[in-house]
């Protein structure tokens, strides 16, 4: 008996050392998972609500379901090429999609474009949409007839000298948040934060001065 009180002894030290290892193990491991996905949440939603780095700072603020009535509204009756400056998430463009335009976003937060991308072959028109991760004042929007904008006041001055200098005569611009300082608007709609202003080039001196 005296014997067999100093083998049980000696063994329950053990099997109280390989448990704690194992437990010690578990948390470890716990740990890890726990920090791995904090920092995977982190870096996918970081760009969704802090601004990219930009000439001027314009944050991702997604567009309300008036806001694109609005803008859809402005494109009655029109067709053609669309572009989305400062897409966000891809929702007017996808909009503008699916009412037969074609429909291009450029936005500079690449999380926010491939967002969009995937949003586009969700609702099935990824084949009339575009996304491109660019600075909007390192591209040229010569080649499109609607420019929609979701700006902030102090990028429209130059904005606007910028469509007015690239745009053809039929080009139409949709301001929406805030309008352009010189233009005076040929259409308006909403109230608030949901006002949408519309913007005939073929009307502003700049075409004028083209034609001549």
């Amino acid at each position: 008996p005296g014997a067999m009180s100093q083998a049980v002894t000696k063994e329950i030290p053990q099997e109280q050392s390989e448990g704690g290892s194992r437990r010690s193990s578990w948390g470890l491991l716990v740990t890890a998972g726990v920090g791995g996905t904090l920092v995977a949440l982190y870096a996918v939603a970081t760009p969704f609500v802090t601004p990219a780095l930009r000439k001027v700072c314009l944050p991702f603020v997604p567009a309300t379901a008036a806001q694109i009535q609005n803008v859809l509204k402005m494109l009655e009756n029109r067709s053609g090429s669309l572009v989305d400056i400062g897409s966000g998430d891809g929702r007017i463009v996808i909009a503008a999609a699916k009412k037969g335009f074609r429909a291009v976003g450029y936005e500079l937060n690449p999380w926010l474009v491939w967002y969009s991308r995937y949003r586009a072959w969700r609702d099935g028109v990824h084949q009339n949409t575009k996304f491109y991760v660019s600075d909007l004042w390192k591209v040229s929007f010569s080649h499109y007839t609607n420019v929609v904008v979701f700006g902030v006041p102090q990028m429209m001055p130059q904005l606007e000298k910028k469509l007015e200098d690239e745009l053809e005569c039929n080009a139409r611009i949709i301001a929406c948040r805030f309008p352009f300082p010189c233009w005076i608007p040929d259409h308006t709609t909403g109230e608030g934060i949901d006002t949408v202003w519309a913007y005939d080039l073929k009307h502003s001196r700049g075409c004028e001065t083209k034609k001549l």
